[in-house]
């Protein structure tokens, strides 16, 4: 690695190196030419398979399955630094590390995502009952302390609860509850255990026809639906939580999505919202006050789901725009309509499939094409299950490899079914 604190040539320095920036920073340096220096930086080497956060506390993933060194899949000549972020100054072009570096760049990429903020709700990650009854499966150490919860849980009431909007990867939460239904009905003691899912959304998704059908096999499964629970705060004397119009449920074990925010550094910045969120214009990902900063992956603000398929279609067009800039001085021209789709596992060796953009919500029919498919739109398939777990092979054998996934990054209509 080069001397970062002198700035010799030209640099774009992209903070994050997970799903989001480990892509586009590959695109960037295949892309550029050798005189371009690109840095890549990041907490640690820890690089986590997300999606498989889901599988490990219910016993279909071992932990250690969905960990693997960042620096592994980073192509040659990105260099890396492996230190938190301190702040950006976007005023003076620099970030600061906590390890003392200060790197200047000419171009910046924010990709470093959300974090759980269970210490906002009062009783949440400051309660009594955190990590012992209260449990998060939003990063691997809440996974992996759920995964012996729910090896001890022998029956009771369940809660699985959402605190509030946006968080990532929106339907996780869903497929959990679908997911537990499974879990106890294998281990014999479905019969003793009564599941809720609570949720400040009006039903179970955000979309009226998701909704429907989602919600639909929530009663197939026997999962309570509670609507319109927005959460004050958790008792932990009375293991209850206690929304702020006074209704309370009573739990033996709460599973929570906390709320997410952006990261600290971003909050200590002058490059973020209220939210610690980079906005950006919503097509072309570019900062709506800094031109010379961009985002992307679940750092942005942008108004859909914070899901990996919304960074790997939209760095499609992210990485068009930012190269015509860099090496042409062109405005960003190509524009991400907010693609994204995402398997829904229903347990019992079945998910659904959801695929949707800015302007058009999930419908049914299928997926990709019309008629063949080969996939089910909000219906329920063994070939979804299947297409869900074999995308943990694609994801580090092509998308963190930088190799392309024949999809189209725009939303396409064909196969899709409209209802009222």
């Amino acid at each position: 690695m080069d001397d970062l604190s002198v700035k010799t040539g030209k640099r774009v320095v992209v903070l994050g190196a997970g799903s989001a920036g480990t892509m586009m920073v590959n695109k960037l340096r295949s892309r550029l030419p050798e005189e371009w220096q690109v840095v890549a930086v990041d907490r640690d080497d820890a690089h986590m398979y997300q999606p498989g956060f889901l599988f490990i506390p219910v016993g279909m993933y071992k932990p250690a399955r969905v960990v693997r060194s960042r620096k592994k899949y980073l192509l040659p000549g990105i260099d890396y630094v492996e230190s938190p972020i301190e702040k950006v100054v976007a005023a003076e072009n620099k970030v600061y590390l906590e390890n003392g570096l200060v790197i200047e760049y000419d171009y910046l990429l924010v990709a470093t995502g959300t974090q759980i903020r269970p210490d906002l709700t009062e009783g949440m990650g400051s309660g009594a009952l955190w990590f012992k009854k209260v449990f998060e499966f939003y990063t691997y150490e809440g996974a992996v302390a759920l995964r012996q919860a729910l090896q001890d849980f022998e029956g009771g009431k369940v809660v699985v609860h959402v605190t509030d909007m946006p968080i990532k990867c929106p339907v996780a939460p869903l497929e959990l509850a679908f997911l537990l239904d499974d879990y106890f009905r294998k281990r014999r003691i479905r019969h003793k255990v009564d599941i809720t899912f609570a949720t400040p959304l009006d039903g179970a998704f955000t979309k009226p026809v998701a909704s429907h059908e989602l919600g639909s096999l929530l009663d197939d499964r026997a999962i309570r639906l509670r609507p319109d629970f927005a959460i004050e705060r958790i008792d932990n004397d009375a293991q209850e939580l206690v929304a702020y119009d006074g209704v309370r449920i009573p739990f033996d074990l709460c599973i929570t999505t906390p709320l997410n925010t952006g990261q600290d550094y971003v909050f200590a910045s002058d490059i973020g919202d209220e939210s610690g969120f980079v906005p950006v214009d919503k097509h072309t990902l570019q900062s709506t006050e800094l031109p010379n900063v961009f985002a992307v992956g679940d750092a942005t603000n942008l108004p859909t789901s914070k899901a990996g398929a919304v960074a790997h279609f939209s760095s499609e067009k992210l990485i068009e725009n930012m190269l015509g800039l860099m090496l042409e001085g062109k405005e960003p021209a190509e524009r991400f309509d907010g693609h994204a789709n995402c398997f829904v596992e229903s347990g019992r060796g079945q998910a659904l499939l959801l695929d949707f953009n800015y302007d058009t919500q999930p419908l049914t029919g299928t997926y990709p094409f019309r008629r063949i498919g080969p996939m089910k739109l909000l219906g329920r398939s063994r070939f979804n299950h299947m297409g869900k777990l074999a995308f943990e092979k694609m994801y580090w054998g092509l998308l963190m490899r930088n190799k392309t996934i024949p999809l189209p990054a725009d939303m396409q209509l064909a196969g899709k079914k409209w209802e009222d």
